[in-house]
């Protein structure tokens, strides 16, 4: 499979499109980076056996930062005093740590990832759902990018609850003063702190102080051409939305965005050209501390990590299920 770089992308229709690179029937998107042969190869990253669980629990972030998803409610029933059953109630599947389907995001000139419109793209259709994944499986080369720790060697200030836009520069700078170097094909988990500031707080402190504050990946078209020309097959962080928030300067904005009537605005994200036109897998709010300070304590900063989603037909997200292994 030859794969164009980003400025061939540039020159597709839509520009900055991967929709020619995997096919016209394609719903994978950049997980097709992880061929068989990087799969087999990463597996080799498991050394010690260790296991770090990369799923908060599904009702850590109740209440839910925007107001839009109700608490979870979980009920346990029995038919006979040695028989145990359960079921949810507003289990909203975006609501803690997660993977975004490709149906999540559109673009408001292009549509969905692929050319799906928004027509097509309503409540009875399964296109890009993300049982693809669920059914494909995730399974890669993990690597942990640590933002907070690069600054504190680097001397400088951080605040996780503050918008700081990661750029490429910043991205290569970190890699190399942990010793990263990159193959094709990899997960990428960048730990900026924000869901352990966040966790640390009280219900009520959370409802008192701005959420939308946050590091993040910044909204650059710079960004996307790393993003794509190292060929990561997957992106997660430990925020609500990867990127930066809120938007302060962004390639991507448009004359014609208008705020919408209802949901968060996404003018400017880097939502819309990561999902809708290069089909990049986003993972969101991801638990990384853990496996953060076992990589700073031994040095090593790869592993092998999978991510199974739940098989639902037409799902826009799910709990990501995802284990990284050194």
């Amino acid at each position: 499979m030859t794969i164009p770089n980003y400025d061939e992308l540039t020159r597709a229709t839509p520009p900055g499109s991967s929709w020619s690179a995997f096919g016209p029937d394609d719903e994978l998107g950049t997980v097709n980076f992880l061929t068989p042969e990087r799969v087999a190869h990463a597996a080799g990253l498991i050394r010690t056996g260790r296991r770090f669980g990369l799923d908060h629990p599904v009702t850590a972030f109740e209440p839910y930062p925007t107001g839009t998803r109700r608490a979870l409610e979980h009920h346990v029933f029995s038919n006979n005093e040695w028989h145990r059953d359960d079921y949810l109630d507003s289990f909203y599947l975006q609501s803690s740590s997660q993977i975004d389907a490709l149906r999540h995001i559109g673009h408001p000139q292009h549509g969905f990832y692929n050319g799906l419109s928004a027509e097509a793209n309503d409540a009875t259709s399964t296109r890009l759902g993300v049982h693809t994944w669920a059914d494909a499986g995730i399974a890669g080369r993990g690597v942990l990018l640590d933002v907070p720790r690069y600054f504190a060697a680097t001397g400088r200030a951080y605040d996780p609850s503050s918008t700081i836009a990661i750029d490429a520069p910043l991205l290569d700078a970190i890699a190399e003063h942990q010793g990263v170097t990159w193959h094709g094909g990899e997960l990428l988990l960048l730990r900026t702190a924000w869901a352990e500031q966040y966790l640390a707080k009280t219900p009520a402190e959370r409802l008192a102080t701005p959420w939308r504050r946050s590091p993040g990946l910044a909204q650059r078209e710079s960004v996307l051409r790393w993003l794509w020309n190292h060929e990561i097959a997957l992106v997660a962080a430990d925020n609500l939305a990867v990127e930066a928030d809120p938007v302060v300067e962004s390639d991507f904005r448009s004359p014609e965005d208008r705020p919408p009537e209802r949901g968060v605005d996404h003018s400017g994200m880097l939502h819309r050209p990561l999902i809708a036109l290069l089909g990049m897998a986003l993972g969101e709010l991801w638990r990384l501390d853990e496996l953060a300070d076992d990589c700073a304590a031994d040095g090593v900063y790869e592993c092998f990590v999978t991510c199974k989603p739940l098989y639902i037909p037409g799902g826009v997200g799910s709990p990501p299920n995802a284990i990284a292994f050194k």
